[in-house]
């Protein structure tokens, strides 16, 4: 074994870039010296350190700590960190037993979905006001909503997911509707759970004519057709802009046949007496 390494050999057996190890040195934790040809060369007998640094990296320990541990190490101060380590370890495990909790929701939500299908029927049904985070902007591609829902996720340091969310929707242009255009929309936004502080906006709470159907997202003309036609024989009167809930999406498919996706139409169901 040889009692010296290039910078290059240490990156590569310990996995640290070289910018992370003359980082290191820039800030005193490792001393290479120079041969004479002006390479950095380690020391056989400093390698511990660097199994240190990547033990307590791993933990998110920041380097100031790492340093003052390694400038000056007795047992109390290994103790110290050890329980250190030991508290941060805990953390994780709830960090990651949160995650699963949240992946298996999502899990549920799909197996919800595909398993409580009332597709293409109308329902009229009361929904109480809903919290949500919502982008207001013109959306005339797909493209733009997988773009805006990532900038939305984004601002709000990644509040909600994407992957199994059944939450996620856009807002329809009502008077793009009224002149035949249906691909146009003017918001993207998430539903939030009601306990969530959160948020953006509330949509309101009321009657609202759905619909659910299968299939490609053009197919929604027909559908939303079917609604206002519904609506005008029923005499109710339409209160705000419809609005699109993605129950299964590009995100969990790429077969657009599997696509879920229900239409919502706030409504008011008793025109005459309210005016």
């Amino acid at each position: 074994m040889k009692d010296y390494y290039k910078i290059g050999e240490i990156s590569k057996i310990y996995g640290i870039g070289r910018d992370s190890l003359m980082y290191y040195e820039d800030i005193g934790i490792l001393k290479p010296f120079r041969d004479k040809n002006g390479y950095r060369m380690y020391k056989l007998s400093d390698i511990w350190r660097l199994n240190l640094i990547k033990e307590l990296r791993s933990l998110n320990f920041p380097m100031k700590k790492i340093k003052e541990y390694l400038d000056d190490r007795n047992i109390e101060s290994t103790k110290e960190i050890l329980n250190t380590e030991i508290i941060l370890i805990d953390e994780k495990i709830e960090e990651l037993l949160s995650y699963k909790k949240n992946i298996m929701k999502r899990l549920d939500t799909i197996s919800y979905e595909l398993r409580n299908l009332n597709l293409y029927e109308i329902d009229l049904v009361y929904i109480n006001k809903r919290k949500a985070l919502e982008l207001n902007a013109n959306i005339t591609k797909d493209e733009e909503f997988d773009f805006l829902i990532q900038k939305l996720q984004k601002d709000y340091e990644n509040r909600f997911t994407i992957l199994g969310n059944n939450n996620i929707g856009s807002s329809f242009c009502l008077d793009k509707i009224k002149q035949g255009i249906y691909n146009e929309f003017k918001s993207v936004f998430c539903f939030l759970e009601d306990e969530e502080e959160i948020y953006n906006i509330i949509f309101n709470e009321g009657y609202y004519l759905t619909l659910t159907y299968r299939g490609e997202y053009k197919n929604n003309k027909q559908h939303i057709n079917k609604m206002f036609k519904y609506i005008e024989e029923k005499g109710y009167k339409v209160i705000s802009d419809p609005i699109e809930i993605y129950k299964i999406d590009i995100h969990e498919t790429e077969d657009i046949n599997e696509f879920i996706t229900e239409i919502q139409i706030p409504v008011d169901i008793n025109p005459n007496k309210n005016n």
